[in-house]
């Protein structure tokens, strides 16, 4: 008869079947290295953990020590500007610049020096788009003696001081200006509603004599204290015809340019006037 191995019992020990000791071990190893693994791995998990939050603080760190710089946005202005004084102004409205007729319409203000080169400068004119060249010029303070018999009546009663004219020609036409000057804007409005007759041509100077007992073109006119008048017509002699139309139209330029440098004599006087404060 056989006996098999008697093994421990433990207290109020009862028998039964040996445990494997050699099995219970390797399964004790196992869960072991497995423990470690884990504690490994968590380990490492807490590390990097830490280490992101030493980055952040580092990198947060850092901001902090640069100088903040905000963005612009839409919505975003800019600084306010200092607010400027409103412009002040004086109460005191500046005097009106002289009027150039004021001078021209009274001998006591129109004091520049008048005479024929001065009222009548150039060689040559271009008046309206053509050019005229000047014949003889010159001036006389016997009024009558420079007009027809019915136009000098009128000047001499009327006040006239001094008659200036020139002759101006082109193409065949010659024209005679005669400015008849006045002490006031009046006595010149008088002479140019009453006038009738002609200022007298004047010829010389490359001008024969023209408009002697001929139908010749007439204009009247004036400014200020000035009656202005223009003769013209054919250097040939001949006639004016009434369908004429070129003796008329160089009675209209040298009138028109005659109307301009007396506005530039009063120009300038008030320009002068207004440079000494007057």
């Amino acid at each position: 008869m056989s006996f098999g191995h008697a093994g421990p019992h433990g207290p109020g020990g009862s028998g039964g079947p040996t445990p494997d000791w050699g099995a219970l071990a390797e399964q004790a190893e196992r869960r072991g290295r497995r423990r470690r693994r884990l504690l490994i791995g968590g380990g490492a998990l807490a590390t990097a953990a830490v280490a992101a939050i030493v980055a952040t603080a580092v990198v947060r760190s850092g901001q902090g020590d640069d100088k903040p710089h905000t963005l612009p946005t839409a919505e975003s202005a800019p600084p306010d500007e200092p607010e400027q004084p409103d412009p002040s102004f004086s109460d005191v409205s500046p005097p009106a610049p002289p009027d150039p007729r004021d001078f021209l319409s009274d001998a006591k203000r129109d004091t520049a020096p008048l005479n024929a080169e001065n009222l009548f400068p150039s060689d040559k004119i271009v008046s309206n788009g053509r050019s005229y060249a000047q014949g003889a010029t010159g001036s006389t303070q016997n009024c009558p003696s420079a007009a027809s018999v019915t136009l000098g009546a009128t000047l001499s009663g009327n006040g006239c001081t001094q008659v200036i004219r020139a002759t101006y020609f082109a193409k065949g036409v010659a024209v005679t200006v005669g400015v008849a000057v006045f002490d006031t804007e009046s006595q010149a409005s008088k002479v140019k509603k009453k006038a009738s007759g002609n200022i007298r041509p004047l010829a010389g100077d490359g001008v024969a004599a023209f408009c002697q007992q001929t139908a010749c073109r007439l204009t009247t006119n004036a400014i200020g204290r000035y009656a202005y008048f223009t003769v013209s017509g054919y250097t040939s002699g001949q006639p004016v015809p009434a369908a004429d139309t070129e003796a008329r139209q160089a009675g209209t330029d040298v009138a028109d340019y005659t109307f301009s440098r007396i506005v530039e004599r009063g120009e300038a006087q008030a320009s002068a006037a207004a440079t000494a404060g007057d």
